[in-house]
């Protein structure tokens, strides 16, 4: 049985004051911010959801893009 919470999202607006890495709830275009999310230049979105960190994320990230199978 899933719990209702694993499907809450928390969305942020641009403007808040926010550090780490977001994406546009819109596009999907990604930011890393410091100070205060903006709103979406590729989009104009304002809508923002706070991306899971990882250490390898990435790399991993630009393997798939790449095609590459190693794992890290």
């Amino acid at each position: 049985m899933r719990d209702e919470k694993d499907d809450y999202i928390e969305f942020q607006e641009a403007g808040m004051r926010a550090k780490g890495q977001y994406r546009c709830a819109g596009c999907g275009y990604g930011v890393t911010v410091h100070d205060e999310l903006p709103t979406c230049p590729m989009c104009s979105g304002t809508a923002w959801e706070q991306s899971a960190w990882t250490p390898f994320g990435n790399a991993r990230n630009l393997q798939r893009s790449r095609g590459a199978s190693a794992v890290l």
